[in-house]
């Protein structure tokens, strides 16, 4: 908590710094209206003690106290004079000023004053953080070794101010990567601010960001001074609109920019993270990208790896799911039984953690009871009652199977179904040998006969055909 103090007279604001850092608060000190500015852009003090009368100065008090609750509203301001009368300390009061105190000044009535202004600026700044608060978690979920090569990459950056391009499938979870970054780093307690480059309309993406300024309504704050000491996160960057990229590159640039319909400079200090699912240099090469903002934003590029990459985490990341629904909604907390295990674990998840969420939602409100949650439940993997067995819990076979001899069904079904285990099991072929009731040897001699070979991917390990590995 800082308190700055603003009076041309050195003797004065020396000696009220003294006076203050007896008392254990942090100081600033400025002789004019441009060292005091200067202050307030670098970092907003908690507090401002402000002289009305300031020699050899391009804005007396009342100017510097106008454009700071202008600016930043949130600051008490204190005036001191040792010029005052009923009617300066009235229009001080009018323009935004917390108190109005003569010189010379009282010790304890001053030391009052500031103590009353400092609980005054505290209960405002719990009062913003409480608004800014986003009840979106920033934990992540996960054990298999992509998940753990995402979070090395993640932990690695925290304690930077390098801006991070995050890319990755929809829904594969590049928001929370981006909060995972903001939550460990330095910037914690500052805001992080979200922009949807792709939802906000093209025509009003500066106001949005900027901020403007009209005569009936003042100024109303964008998103990039809304983040001010904290990160802006930019969801969807290849979708921002060519001229606000423009402007986007200067802020960058110059860490400053000015409001629509203003004129005045705002500087900013702002990390920035980014996010697309585009291929930004295909999209640079057809003109819809600029290259210099890609390269300031591509400082350090992460890819978020797809669940299918992740499938170790499905049990993990459904428990959680289950838990946070309880939680939050009041929903079963019920547990997963083996089948629905392995079904989620097999499912192709297009959508990706998103849909996982939206899968175990669904089956929490519509189930009955708070039994475990069974296979036949999930989206999707209802049992058909189609075929020539009878029974209602019969398979139905792919035409391309349905005309294969014996022999080559079977090998056909050998290798998606092992593919499928060692997926599952992130290329762990001790699990995949144990679980499908095989040697780890005779497994890998099944394998090799059969065309399968394992690999790495993303950090992770998995399986492919022979084939697909000739075609990379």
């Amino acid at each position: 908590m800082s308190i700055l103090i603003v009076d041309d007279e050195k003797d004065i604001r020396e000696l009220i710094g003294d006076i203050l850092k007896d008392e254990g608060y942090p100081i600033r000190l400025a002789g004019d209206s441009d060292g005091c500015m200067d202050e307030i852009n670098a970092d907003p003090p908690d507090l401002m003690i402000l002289d009305i009368w300031l020699k050899d100065s391009r804005m007396d008090g009342i100017d510097i106290l106008k454009t700071v609750k202008r600016d930043n509203p949130d600051i008490p301001i204190i005036i001191i004079s040792g010029h005052g009368n009923i009617e300066i300390a009235v229009a001080a009061i009018k323009q935004g000023a917390y108190d109005f105190i003569e010189k010379p000044f009282n010790i304890d009535q001053l030391m009052v004053v500031v103590s009353r202004a400092m609980e005054t600026s505290r209960l405002r700044r719990e009062n913003i953080d409480l608004r800014r608060k986003d009840v979106t978690t920033s934990e992540m979920i996960g054990s298999s070794p992509a998940y753990k090569a995402l979070k090395s990459q993640l932990e690695k950056v925290t304690k930077s101010n390098g801006r991070v391009m995050l890319t990755g499938a929809p829904g594969s979870g590049k928001e929370l990567a981006a909060r995972f970054i903001h939550t460990n780093s330095n910037r914690a307690v500052a805001p992080f601010v979200s922009v949807s480059s792709a939802t906000v309309e093209p025509d009003r993406m500066e106001e949005v960001l900027f901020g403007r300024e009209t005569a009936e309504r003042g100024v109303e704050k964008g998103l990039l001074e809304q983040a001010h000491g904290g990160v802006v996160y930019f969801d969807e960057v290849g979708d921002m609109p060519l001229g606000t990229q423009s402007k986007i590159l200067r802020v960058l640039t110059e860490q400053q920019f000015t409001r629509v319909g203003g004129s005045d400079k705002v500087r900013v200090d702002l990390r920035v993270i980014s996010s697309t699912t585009r291929d930004l240099p295909s999209e640079i090469r057809a003109g819809r990208f600029r290259q210099e903002l890609f390269d300031r934003l591509n400082v350090v590029p992460i890819v978020v790896p797809p669940l299918a990459d992740r499938r170790e985490d499905i049990p993990e990341l459904t428990r959680y799911f289950v838990e946070w629904f309880h939680r939050s909604q009041g929903l079963p907390a019920r547990p997963l039984s083996g089948e629905a295990e392995a079904m989620l674990q097999t499912m192709p998840w297009p959508g990706n953690i998103r849909q996982l969420r939206n899968v175990i939602e669904r089956v929490l409100i519509l189930g009955e009871g708070g039994g475990p949650i069974e296979a036949r439940e999930i989206p999707g993997l209802e049992p058909t009652s189609q075929g020539g067995g009878g029974g209602g819990d019969g398979m139905v076979l792919g035409g391309a199977v349905a005309t294969l001899p014996l022999r080559e069904a079977r090998e056909m079904f050998e290798r998606e179904y092992l593919l499928t285990q060692i997926n599952r099991f992130g290329g762990n072929i001790s699990r995949t040998a144990n679980f499908v009731g095989m040697e780890r040897s005779a497994l890998h001699r099944k394998l090799k006969s059969l065309g399968v070979v394992t690999g790495s991917k993303n950090g992770g390990r998995g399986a492919h055909f022979e084939d697909e590995e000739e075609e990379v």
